[in-house]
Formats: C-alpha cells, sequence, structure tokens
C-alpha cells in the first residue's frame, strides 16, 4: 500500500505545477486583460463553435505564446537561477528580469553588461593644475558645431588661427579685419532695427565669439576690434546700409594702411638704421620685422654685418629665416636651441628681438625663450632693441609669464606642458622701436595716452 500511495503521489502535483506556471506567465504580464479567445478557449471542446475572426485571435494568441517560450529558452541562467530551477520547473526565465531589479536594489549590485563591439569614450584632454587653469588653449572647432550666424570667411580665419597657419598677432590682425569686411558687406538690416544698433549685438559678436573660442584673441585683435565697435557706434541711425558699409570698408582700410602697413615700414627703417657696419646681430626664431629689418640693411642700406640666430628649439622656425638672410649674402651662424646662448651673445653686439605685445609697465610679451635671450645679453651689457607696433600696447599690466599666456595645444599632457610665450621685464629692454619713434620701455604709458588723443 505504501508503494502504490507513493507511486499514486506524483499525478496531483503535474496540474500544480502547470498553474503555477500559468500564475508566473500572468504575473509577468499584468498588464494584459483577458481575451476572448482564452475564455473560448477554456470552455469544453464542441460546446460552442468559434468564428473565424475568433480563431484568427486563437493563432496569434499561440504564436505569441511560442515566441515567449522561445525568448525564456535564451536566457543566459546565472548561477543564481540555478537554484531556483531546482525548486520549479522554467522559473529561473522568467524570474530574471525581476531577480536583476532586487540585486541592484541591496548592497550586492550588478555592473551593467555593455553590449558587445561598444566603444568606450575616453577623454584624453590632459589635466592641467590649478595654478594654470586660467589659461587658454587654441583648439579646432567642427564648422558644423558653430554659430549658424557665423560667417564663412570667419570659419575659415578660425580654422587656420587653431592650426596656427596664422600665428603672430600682427598677422592674425589683418586677416581677421579683412574677415570682418566680408562680414560687413554680405550684411543686410533687418525691417524695424538700424545698422549701427542690430549689426554689432546680433552679427559681429558671434564673429568675435567664434575666433575667440578657436584661439585666445592676441592684444592687437582686441584694440582693434574696440575701435571696429566705436566706429559702428557712430554711424547715424538714419544712414543708409550701402553708405554705412562703404563707410566702415574706408575705415578698415586706413586703419590697416596706418596701423600696420605704414608702421611695419618706419619700424623696419629705423631698426635698419640702428646696426651699423660690422656689427653682430644675435636674433631669436623668426619674426616678420625682424627678417626685413636685416634684409634692409643688407640689400638697401649696403651695411656688412654678421647675424647669429638662435632657434626655438621646439618650433624651428628660424631655419627657412637663415637661408633667406644667406641667399641675401649676411653671413649667418644658426644655433638650435639655448644651449651655447651665453657664448653667442659674448661675441654679440646687439640683440634684436620682435614682441607680440607690450604692457603698459613696460615688460615684454613675446616668444617662450626671449626673457632668457633679454636677461643673459643685459648681464652681459649687449644692448636689446624690442620692434613692436603700437597697436600691440595695451594698458594691461604683467609682471610674469603666468599672468597671460597661451598652453601649446600640441605639447601639453598629463606629464607636463608647454607656454607659447614668455614675459621680460623693462629692466631688461634697452630700447622700443616703434612707428613713433625710439623710446625707452617705461614710457609705455606716455605712448598710450598720446595715442587716446589722435
Amino acid at each position: 500500500m505504501s508503494i502504490e500511495a507513493e507511486g499514486s503521489a506524483p499525478p496531483p502535483q503535474a496540474p500544480e505545477k502547470q498553474e503555477v506556471k500559468t500564475e508566473k506567465k500572468d504575473q509577468s504580464k499584468p498588464q494584459q486583460p483577458p481575451k476572448d479567445g482564452q475564455q473560448q478557449q477554456a470552455a469544453p471542446a464542441g460546446e460552442k463553435k468559434l468564428s473565424g475572426a475568433e480563431l484568427k485571435k486563437r493563432a496569434k494568441e499561440e504564436k505569441a505564446a511560442r515566441r515567449a517560450q522561445a525568448k525564456v529558452a535564451q536566457v543566459p541562467q546565472g548561477p543564481a537561477q540555478g537554484d531556483k530551477q531546482a525548486g520549479g520547473d522554467g522559473k529561473g526565465g522568467k524570474a530574471k528580469p525581476k531577480q536583476d531589479g532586487q540585486n541592484q536594489q541591496h548592497g550586492g549590485a550588478k555592473l551593467p553588461i555593455r553590449p558587445a563591439g561598444a566603444t568606450v569614450v575616453k577623454d584624453d584632454k590632459p589635466s592641467i593644475p590649478d595654478c594654470f587653469s586660467h589659461l587658454s588653449m587654441a583648439r579646432r572647432i567642427d564648422m558644423t558645431h558653430a554659430d549658424k550666424d557665423v560667417h564663412p570667411a570667419v570659419l575659415v580665419l578660425g580654422e587656420h588661427m587653431s592650426a596656427f597657419a596664422i600665428s603672430d598677432s600682427i598677422t592674425r590682425l589683418e586677416a581677421t579685419l579683412y574677415a570682418f569686411k566680408k562680414v560687413i558687406d554680405s550684411y543686410t538690416t533687418p525691417p524695424g532695427s538700424t545698422f549701427s544698433r542690430h549689426f554689432t549685438s546680433h552679427v559681429l559678436n558671434p564673429q568675435i565669439e567664434y575666433l575667440t573660442a578657436c584661439r585666445p584673441m592676441c592684444f592687437s585683435m582686441g584694440n582693434a576690434i574696440r575701435w571696429l565697435k566705436l566706429q559702428i557706434s557712430k554711424i547715424d541711425i538714419d544712414l543708409p546700409d550701402s553708405d554705412a558699409k562703404k563707410l566702415l570698408s574706408e575705415s578698415i582700410d586706413n586703419y590697416i594702411r596706418e596701423r600696420i602697413t605704414l608702421a611695419d615700414y618706419v619700424i623696419v627703417e629705423t631698426a635698419a638704421n640702428m646696426i651699423d657696419e660690422d656689427d653682430v646681430v644675435l636674433t631669436y626664431a623668426h619674426h616678420h620685422l625682424v627678417e626685413r629689418t636685416l634684409l634692409q640693411a643688407r640689400q638697401l642700406q649696403k651695411k656688412n654685418f654678421r647675424v647669429i640666430l638662435v632657434d626655438d628649439p621646439y618650433e624651428r622656425v628660424g631655419i627657412d629665416l637663415a637661408k633667406k638672410l644667406s641667399a641675401a649674402g649676411i653671413h649667418v651662424a644658426y644655433s638650435s636651441d639655448l644651449s651655447a646662448l651665453r657664448t653667442h651673445l659674448s661675441e654679440a653686439t646687439q640683440v634684436l628681438l620682435a614682441a607680440e605685445a607690450i604692457f603698459s609697465n613696460g615688460a615684454m610679451y613675446a616668444r617662450a625663450g626671449s626673457c632668457d635671450i633679454a636677461t643673459v645679453a643685459t648681464d652681459l651689457g649687449v644692448r636689446v632693441v624690442a620692434l613692436c607696433e603700437t597697436i600691440n600696447f595695451t594698458e594691461r599690466v604683467s609682471i610674469d609669464s603666468l599672468t597671460y599666456n597661451e598652453i601649446d595645444p600640441e605639447r601639453s599632457t598629463d606629464v607636463g606642458f608647454r607656454l607659447l610665450f614668455d614675459t621680460t621685464r623693462d629692466k631688461y629692454i634697452t630700447v622700443v622701436v616703434t612707428e613713433l619713434g625710439n623710446s625707452s620701455a617705461t614710457s609705455v604709458p606716455a605712448i598710450l595716452r598720446k595715442l587716446e588723443e589722435l
């Protein structure tokens, strides 16, 4: 009897398992209401004949049930589900989403599964120390991410600036003013607005913001933009667009001619006159003012002198200058870095440098390495001549190389980075040559006041 009782026990459990499985399916889809087809299926066979629509609905339900079973079979079983499967048939696959949610709520949360082939985007931006976090760095901006109001000419200019295809301050200034001329020519004042009130805020400012995002503005660009905004504000509101654009275009042309073209001509002429026969001139890297001065003294003034060219160790821009000077008949001694600077300066009679800007306290802002040359030259008693247009003068004050500077984007890593410029104190500069004449570095505030009166 006992054997029969044990043998007869399993049959009643089969419906219980089926009920548990059906309950689990119902719990996994609580949002689906019972359908008519299911009620018809529960009725005894032959009690009612099903219509065509009901048969079609039943076929859809059976197809959905087969898909659900196929999905359950494809779900990978974890180690925690094996224990559940030992107690019940097929419950582990259905309970996986719920089980994962419970595990994430408790302390032993599972890490999210990354799909195969997914790439992790890693931020390659180097970490800059906090003491240098205020310094800017040139960066390339995709044209598709630029403001819709940015003019195509300004987009191209920004790309050139960020790639350092246009590097020195005067070249960047001249290219910027020519680009702004194209912006002005293509502008049309909208109805209900005036040129002077609408152009600056809605058209000019987006161009400036884009150029600044590509590379920080140099001091000459800041001075020219302030001048341009002042000229726009002076335009009569009743002046037609054609006359206003013509007036601004002529003003920009005059500004370029007076503050850049003529200024460079006067500076080159004055500096060339300061080179004497049989002089030994030491210069650093390459600048267009220094190049024109040396060629002027040799080709036009027929002076015989020697040049010692100390190049930038990071950017060998002085090689091309050395070739041009040699082709002009000038004896050139080339040094690829600053390692033998004191030896070279002991032979020199004067140092010729070009400045990116001059601060109001007389400090010179120039290519990194200029300060080293100026300090050693002053220590050896060699005259230091700085060439700079007055458009590069600024009312700001700087006593070190950390207040205003740029970080070299090509040499910036987590290990270290390089600054593009340095600041030379006024005591290491003998004379500053501008289009207004020769002056000491301490007379910069007086020159700035004179420029305001002009």
